[in-house]
This record gives C-alpha cells, sequence and structure tokens, in this order.
C-alpha cells in the first residue's frame, strides 16, 4: 500500500492543503494515519477518497453534501459524472482512481468515453500525457508502487500497439528509425511518435526499450533512415548525456536526429548539428506537417 503526504493529495487532486485540513476538521472527510515518528500520512483508499470528493466538489455539489454520502452513493456519482463531463482535470481524477484501484475495466471505459468525445491523439494529448506529468513525480519520491505504474503503463502502451496496428506501410514517405537508448525503458512517448509518423504514411522501424548500440548502428546501415527518434528519460544519465548525444550525432551523421525526455530536457547540453531538440515528442506533429508540405508522401 502507498503512502502519500498532504502535498501529494494537493499534487493529484488540486485541492490545497489548508482546504484539505479544514475539511478534516470540519467534516471529518479523512484521518490522516501518523508514523512512529509523528509524521502525517494518508492512505490509498484517502486518496481516492479525496479524488473522488475533487470531482463532486468541482462540478457543483457542495463539500456539507459530499460529506454525507456513503462510498456506494459517492462512487454512483463519480461514475455518472464521468461518462458525462468533458473536463479533463475530471477524467484525469477518475484515471488516479482506476490506478489506485487497479482496475482495468474502469480505466478502459474511461479511455474509451475520451476517444469516442475527442478522438485518439486528443486523448492523449489533453488526458493522458498531463495524467502521467501528474503521477510522475509521486514514482520518481516512491509514493507509487511498482505495481500501479506498471499497470498504468502497460494499459496505455496496449491502447497505443491496437492504434499503431491500424496503419500499414504503403510505401513512399521518409524513413524513421525509432529507439531507446541502452537501459532506457520508459517507451510511451516513443509508441506515441511511431503511432503519428506512421499514420502519416511514412515508413517505422521500431527498436524500442533499450537498444544496444551495436544493433541500432547494424539498423541503421541496412535501413538508411532519414530521421531517427529517442526519447531519454533517465538513460545515460546527466554525466554521460553530452557524450552519448556527440557520439550518436557523429555516427548518423547523414541523418536528423530528434531527441525529447526529461533527462535531456533538464540538462544543460550543446546539441550538435544535426540534432533536433522537441520540448514535447507530439511536437512531431509539426515535423510532419512540414514534410508533408514539401511533398514528402508519395502518393
Amino acid at each position: 500500500m502507498s503512502s502519500y503526504s498532504i502535498k501529494d493529495l494537493e499534487h493529484l487532486s488540486g485541492i490545497k492543503a489548508h482546504t484539505l485540513r479544514i475539511w478534516e476538521q470540519r467534516y471529518n472527510l479523512v484521518q490522516p494515519k501518523r508514523t512512529e515518528t509523528n509524521i502525517r500520512y494518508y492512505d490509498d483508499a484517502d486518496l481516492k477518497l479525496i479524488l473522488n470528493v475533487a470531482l463532486l466538489n468541482n462540478n457543483g455539489f457542495k463539500i456539507s453534501k459530499i460529506a454525507q454520502m456513503n462510498a456506494q452513493e459517492m462512487r454512483d456519482k463519480v461514475i455518472g459524472l464521468t461518462e458525462r463531463t468533458l473536463a479533463y482535470e475530471d477524467q484525469i481524477h477518475a484515471l488516479t482512481v482506476s490506478m489506485i484501484e487497479i482496475d482495468e475495466e474502469s480505466f478502459d471505459r474511461i479511455l474509451s468515453i475520451n476517444q469516442r468525445r475527442i478522438g485518439f491523439d486528443e486523448t492523449m494529448l489533453q488526458v493522458i500525457y498531463p495524467f502521467l506529468s501528474k503521477i510522475g513525480l509521486l514514482w520518481q519520491v516512491g509514493t507509487i508502487t511498482p505495481a500501479q505504474e506498471h499497470f498504468i503503463s502497460n494499459l496505455i502502451r496496449q491502447k497505443l500497439i491496437v492504434e499503431i496496428d491500424k496503419y500499414v506501410y504503403q510505401g513512399g514517405g521518409k524513413k524513421f528509425l525509432l529507439f531507446l537508448p541502452e537501459g532506457e525503458l520508459h517507451e510511451i512517448s516513443l509508441l506515441f511518435a511511431a503511432y503519428l509518423i506512421k499514420r502519416e504514411g511514412h515508413k517505422v522501424i521500431y527498436l524500442g526499450q533499450s537498444t544496444p548500440k551495436y544493433d541500432l548502428i547494424e539498423v541503421y546501415q541496412y535501413h538508411q533512415p532519414e530521421f531517427l527518434i529517442t526519447v531519454i528519460t533517465t538513460s545515460p544519465d546527466e554525466e554521460s548525456l553530452q557524450g552519448y548525444l556527440d557520439e550518436l550525432a557523429g555516427i548518423f551523421a547523414d541523418s536528423e536526429l530528434i531527441v525529447s525526455g526529461y533527462q535531456v530536457l533538464r540538462t544543460p547540453v550543446q546539441l550538435p548539428e544535426n540534432i533536433r531538440l522537441l520540448e514535447k515528442l507530439e511536437e512531431i506533429k509539426g515535423v510532419m506537417e512540414s514534410l508533408a508540405a514539401n511533398g514528402a508522401i508519395i502518393s
């Protein structure tokens, strides 16, 4: 079971810590536990309750009324709201509850509702990515369990693969070689890039997680892609990053490398001329639009 500070609850629910404390005192909404050293903390049940309270409160329910609801009544209200509300924050709250409960059916239902309303691209950009960003900090500090993180990542990965498989390469366009550095396992952004590229009719050579350098070079020499794309979230580390980028730029001097990811965005580096940095990998859409404008797709 995970444990959360009141700041974690604030971060995930959007309710200020000061307000949460008032609600605790006035409505006995949650009762924090205490460690042996008397530090307050909250568990999964508390987080789930606060997320449901936030969703109801954001949709016009008064806190005094919410506090009187039993667990089943609150659950029914929340399910009804997530099927009707268009607010992205409400959908993110509902996804977080699904993660806590390891509830695949609920997670799938929420994603399906959003896909029908706003399409797959916008579901990824407006719901999934903000959701992953919200839980990312908690994962880094260890307040989300590996089981919860793996559960969510694998469900999103499955959704992306299903969408990618809808598109069959018909010839023409450019070649894109997608890979993650050795030791790098965070694959969702790379899969989303593969989906966007393949949908636009380009050829995707997808190597995925933790690609050994020797294999990367071998595949590159065989296919001679115009573009390579990678995401550097945790590996290589800060000390090795500049050398790694310089090495890539030299080995693949005849191609353009597109890089993104937490590690490369937060670490000061000098980018070689043939490396382009994207603040967000979804900016690959702009690259696709530029290629289309220049007639890269051959009908």
